[in-house]
This record gives structure tokens, C-alpha cells and sequence, in this order.
């Protein structure tokens, strides 16, 4: 039977939170061009795959300011996480069976 752990709230928000701002970073990534800059299209076919691209108009001012923002904050909730004093209680697989559960508990990373 797996251990169940007594997580401190702080630590669920924050994790929670890491879930939360990761998903929407991968979605606004998902919806922006593929290239920051403005680029042509290209296509290559000299490697073992083919690779295509459209040509990318690139991001917005307000695009690169919502991605940095995200990725500052996702930074800062995963040293959160990852630093959080309640670790300090566990050691060796007893700190990765924890640090998993809670990772798997509240959403998916």
C-alpha cells in the first residue's frame, strides 16, 4: 500500500499553481507562429525527415511579454516547489514516492 502524505497547504497551492501556469505557457505557445522573429518558410528534405515550416510573422510585443511573464512565474513556483522546507523531512526514495505523489496528485505536468 502507498504511503499517503500529510502535504502542508502552501506546498498543494504552489504545485497546483506550477500546473496551472505550465498549462497555459504550452497552449499560448501552441496558438503563437513558430518563430519569435519574423521569418520566411522554409522546407529541407536533406535529413532523415522532411521539415516544413510556413513563414512565421513572428510575436507580438504583447505575445513575448505574456510568455516571459509565464515563464518567470513558472520559474519561481518550481523553486518554490522543489525547495519547499517540507522536504527536508524525507530522504533518499522516500522523498521521490513523496515528491511524486504530489506532482501526479493535482494534475498532470
Amino acid at each position: 500500500m502507498a504511503t499517503t502524505y500529510d502535504f502542508p497547504s502552501d506546498l498543494l497551492a504552489g504545485q497546483e499553481e506550477l500546473h496551472q501556469v505550465r498549462a497555459e505557457l504550452s497552449a499560448l505557445l501552441k496558438r503563437l507562429p513558430w518563430s519569435v522573429e519574423p521569418l520566411d518558410g522554409f522546407s529541407d528534405d536533406t535529413g532523415w525527415r522532411r521539415i516544413e515550416r510556413p513563414a512565421s510573422p513572428g510575436w507580438s510585443p504583447d505575445d513575448q511579454a505574456e510568455i516571459d511573464k509565464l515563464r518567470r512565474r513558472e520559474h519561481e513556483l518550481a523553486v518554490f516547489v522543489t525547495t519547499h522546507r517540507y522536504w527536508s523531512a524525507f530522504t533518499g526514495s522516500d522523498q521521490v514516492d513523496a515528491r511524486m505523489q504530489l506532482k501526479h496528485a493535482h494534475g498532470p505536468s
